[in-house]
C-alpha cells in the first residue's frame, strides 16, 4: 500500500487560495500514481492538480518543475505548475513539498498508429528546441552510470542467457559512450520517459481531422540527455508490435519524419540511432527487472513485464533500427 498524505478540503482550499487559484469547487483523490499523492481539484477558476511528492525531496523537485514551466511559456503542451507571488514552483503541503498544475485534456492513446506517431515526433522535436535555453542542469539519473550500478544488483536473478545478454549489451553501450560521435550528439533537457500512457490527445475532432496532440505529462525521470535518446525510447514504445518487440516501420517513418520536418538529425544521430534505440530497451529493461525484484515498499501497482523489453533489445540487436530503414517511402498521414 502507497503512503498517502491525507488533505483536507479545508486545507486544499486554503492552500489553492494563496496561489490565486481561486475556491476550492471539487476534490477527488487519484489512485494512479505509485510514488506520489495527487488530487484532481476543481475551483471557481479551473481544473488542477494537486501533488505533493512523497519520494522526491525539495532539491531535486525544482529542476522538473521549472523545466515544465519553461516549456510552457513556449507554447509546448505540458503542465504548467503555478507560482506563488514570489514566482516560486515549489510549494508545501502538510509537511511535504507540493506543486499545483493545470489539468490536460484529452487522453492517452494506448493503440497508437501512424497520425498518432506524427504528431508526437512534431511535438517532441518542438520541445527539444524549446529547451536548448533552459538554465537548470541535472543529468538524466537513469542513464549510463545508473545502469553501471544496477547490472550487477538484478543478475542473481537471471538465467544464463539473460546475464549473458545484459552483460554483453552493457559492454557495448559502455563502448558507445567513448565513441567521438556520441559525445558529438546534440544534448538538451529530455522527457526520457515519453510512453504513449505519458501523452494525451484530444477527444472533439472533427471527422476526418488528424489527431491532435494536447500535453505531455510525468517529466519526473527528465534530465539533461541526449535527444536521440528521447527519440529512441518514443520509438521503443509508440512504434513497436508488442507481442513481438518488433518495430513498426510505418509509424517509426511517421514519428522520424515529423520530427525531423521540425529539427533535421545530425549525421552523428543518423550514425548512432541503432545504439541509442538498443540503449532505450537496455534502460527499460533494467528498470523493470529493478521494479520486479526489488520492489518499494510504497509500490501500489503491479510492476511491468521486464521481457517485453528484453524482447525489444533482441529485436534492436539483431534487426538494428537504422535512419535509413525510416527514409520516406511515401507521403507522411496528413
Amino acid at each position: 500500500m502507497a503512503v498517502y498524505t491525507e488533505v483536507s478540503l479545508a486545507e486544499a482550499d486554503t492552500f489553492l487560495q494563496s496561489l490565486a487559484l481561486g475556491s476550492l469547487q471539487h476534490m477527488e483523490g487519484c489512485a494512479g500514481g505509485i510514488e506520489n499523492t495527487n488530487y484532481f481539484v476543481t475551483t471557481d477558476q479551473a481544473p488542477y492538480v494537486l501533488t505533493l511528492f512523497e519520494r522526491l525531496t525539495a532539491v531535486q523537485l525544482p529542476f522538473y518543475l521549472r523545466l515544465m514551466k519553461h516549456l510552457a511559456l513556449h507554447g509546448i503542451p505540458v503542465p504548467d505548475p503555478a507560482a506563488n507571488r514570489d514566482g516560486d514552483v515549489l510549494h508545501s503541503l502538510n509537511g511535504k513539498p507540493a506543486a499545483v498544475v493545470n489539468r490536460l485534456n484529452g487522453r492517452s492513446e494506448l493503440n497508437p498508429g501512424p497520425a498518432h506517431c506524427t504528431a508526437l515526433g512534431d511535438v517532441l522535436a518542438r520541445m527539444h528546441l524549446a529547451g536548448r535555453d533552459f538554465a537548470m542542469q541535472q543529468p538524466n539519473l537513469r542513464g549510463l552510470p545508473w545502469w553501471n550500478e544496477t547490472v550487477p544488483v538484478v543478475l542473481p536473478f537471471l538465467d544464463a542467457a539473460q546475464a549473458s545478454l545484459l552483460r554483453s549489451e552493457l559492454a557495448y553501450q559502455n563502448h558507445v559512450a567513448t565513441l567521438s560521435a556520441y559525445g558529438a550528439l546534440p544534448r538538451g533537457p529530455i522527457h526520457a520517459d515519453l510512453f504513449r500512457d505519458n501523452a494525451m490527445f484530444a477527444q472533439d475532432l472533427a471527422e476526418g481531422e488528424s489527431p491532435r496532440l494536447t500535453g505531455i505529462f510525468d517529466f519526473y525521470f527528465a534530465g539533461v540527455d541526449a535527444w536521440l535518446f528521447d527519440i529512441a525510447v518514443c520509438l521503443n514504445d509508440w512504434c513497436v508490435d508488442l507481442p513481438t518487440g518488433r518495430a513498426d516501420l510505418q509509424r517509426s517513418r511517421a514519428l522520424l519524419q515529423a520530427y525531423e520536418k521540425v529539427r533535421p538529425l545530425t549525421a552523428q544521430e543518423r550514425d548512432l540511432l541503432p545504439a541509442l534505440a538498443r540503449a532505450g530497451a537496455l534502460r527499460f529493461w533494467l528498470s523493470r527487472l529493478w521494479d520486479l525484484h526489488l520492489p518499494r515498499e510504497a509500490a501500489m501497482l503491479k510492476p511491468h513485464d521486464p521481457t517485453h523489453f528484453e524482447r525489444v533489445l533482441r529485436e534492436r540487436i539483431v534487426a538494428p533500427l537504422t535512419a535509413s530503414s525510416l527514409a520516406p517511402t511515401e507521403a507522411l498521414p496528413a
